[in-house]
């Protein structure tokens, strides 16, 4: 299973998306696609910001959230995420908490977090990575 991250879902909605992610969406079962409500308060922030918010936020309804699950962040992605944050700190590693969230739900379920921010999780225990941006 899959746990899509913020530069994924724009990817989506981008003039030209990703060949790469259109290529490996199209060999996943939409039912093993998953993003977190972190990633889509993230989403949110980027759509607010934007002038052209009505727009993006019509694709976002129309291309992406029909086809994902949300994971929520609940009492065990937060335990996950406190011992992360500690290991990282202790090794003198700093990542930023949204990520931390994001990290903790897919260690949590045991998913894979398709990212093509593949540096800002490196280190992260338990965690597995794969970048679908890119070749």
């Amino acid at each position: 299973m899959y746990i899509l991250d913020t530069d994924v879902l724009s990817n989506l909605v981008r003039k030209t998306t990703s060949p790469v992610l259109r290529q490996k969406l199209g060999e996943v079962s939409p039912e093993l696609i998953f993003t977190s409500a972190i990633t889509l308060s993230e989403i949110f922030y980027g759509v607010f910001r934007s002038p052209h918010r009505e727009r993006i936020l019509a694709e976002l309804e129309d291309k992406v959230f029909p086809f994902v699950s949300v994971l929520s962040f609940d009492e065990d992605c937060a335990r996950y995420f406190g011992e992360i944050k500690a290991r990282l700190d202790k090794r003198g590693w700093s990542r930023s908490d949204l990520d931390l969230c994001v990290a903790a739900i897919a260690v949590r379920h045991r998913f894979v977090l398709v990212t093509g921010n593949v540096r800002h999780f490196q280190g992260i225990p338990g965690l597995k990575v794969e970048n679908w941006l890119s070749d």
